[in-house]
């Protein structure tokens, strides 16, 4: 004999697959969820836009002062994850005693992930 499936049952296994489904929708990572923060990248360049590798970055949280440093890769590349999108940010590097112009990350600016070159007159 087979067990037949009542319509109270059917109506049970409905909610709890939609309710599954609920659940499983709102696990997986949304692609604008800011709670990840951030990323500040970009490349550490001289003016002909040669990568300066080893030059040191400094990224300054315009609320607390507080600053990070990084020193950029063989390809003159920097990143800087996880920044704040409530906060402003200023950045700028440093080659061989000179720098670059500072550059601003505005927390109106409302892009998950931030590209900016630095290029350091080497002259």
């Amino acid at each position: 004999m087979t067990p037949r499936l009542s319509l109270k049952n059917a109506s049970v296994t409905a909610c709890a697959l939609l309710v599954a489904m609920a659940v499983a929708a709102n696990a997986a990572p949304d692609k604008n969820d800011k709670s990840q923060g951030r990323l500040l990248y970009g490349k550490v360049l001289d003016p002909q836009d040669n990568p300066l590798s080893g030059a040191i970055v400094y990224l300054t949280n315009a609320r607390s002062h507080a600053v990070k440093t990084y020193i950029a890769g063989g390809d003159g590349t920097y990143r800087f994850p996880g920044l704040s999108a409530t906060v402003d940010y200023e950045v700028y590097a440093q080659h061989n005693g000179h720098k670059s112009d500072t550059k601003s990350l505005s927390q109106f600016d409302d892009r998950s992930q931030v590209y900016l070159d630095l290029k350091i007159d080497t002259r």
